[in-house]
């Protein structure tokens, strides 16, 4: 028997398809089905066991990162005082370098200053002082900058007069008035040039 051949019409082209070719073809698509089922069986089951070992790493992963921070929370932080103290070595540095017209030494010195009254911000929040001393400093420290800026060797004389009145000013609205910071007289340090 031979196979009956069907001529199907599309556009403009005849397309000849054996029947038996047909039957054939619809034999093994039944044979694939079953075949697909099963891989996609093992796919969902493979995403679903994923699924919950990630929710298990994430409880994890959010148990290590609250510890974590705990940890941070319990670490040191430097205190205000050691701040101010960081901020009176810099004070005195910046005063010989200034009045010696070390221009890149004073810039130096007064950004340093600058850092540690972030510091404060940042660090030392848990202190009323803490507020208040930016607050009060920045004009101050502004104004001194801008002489160092400008190279001008007797306004930051002047300004730095203004610093350190400030800085005594600061100390007794926070009642620290007994702590008097004052023009230094000798270098802070030996060796190092100003």
């Amino acid at each position: 028997m031979t196979p009956v051949r069907t001529a199907i019409r599309a556009g403009k082209k005849d397309w000849n398809i054996d029947t038996a070719d047909l039957q054939n073809r619809k034999h093994k698509t039944k044979n694939i089905k079953p075949l697909t089922m099963r891989v996609t069986t093992i796919i969902a089951f493979t995403i679903l066991l994923f699924g919950c070992n990630q929710q298990q790493d994430t409880k994890q992963l959010q148990l290590r990162i609250d510890s974590l921070e705990k940890k941070v929370n319990d670490a040191y932080k430097p205190g205000l005082g050691e701040f101010m103290a960081d901020i009176q070595l810099h004070h005195a540095k910046l005063y010989f370098a200034g009045k010696h017209a070390h221009w890149k030494l004073a810039d130096f010195e007064i950004k340093e200053i600058m850092e540690a009254l972030d510091d404060i911000k940042t660090y030392a929040t848990d202190r009323p002082e803490s507020k208040l001393v930016p607050v009060m400093l920045g004009p101050a420290i502004d104004s001194l900058n801008d002489a160092i800026v400008k190279q001008d060797t007797t306004q930051f004389g002047k300004r730095f007069i203004i610093l350190t009145n400030t800085c005594n000013n600061c100390h007794k609205a926070v009642h620290y008035e007994f702590n008097q910071v004052k023009i230094p007289t000798t270098p802070p340090y030996s060796n190092q040039e100003f």
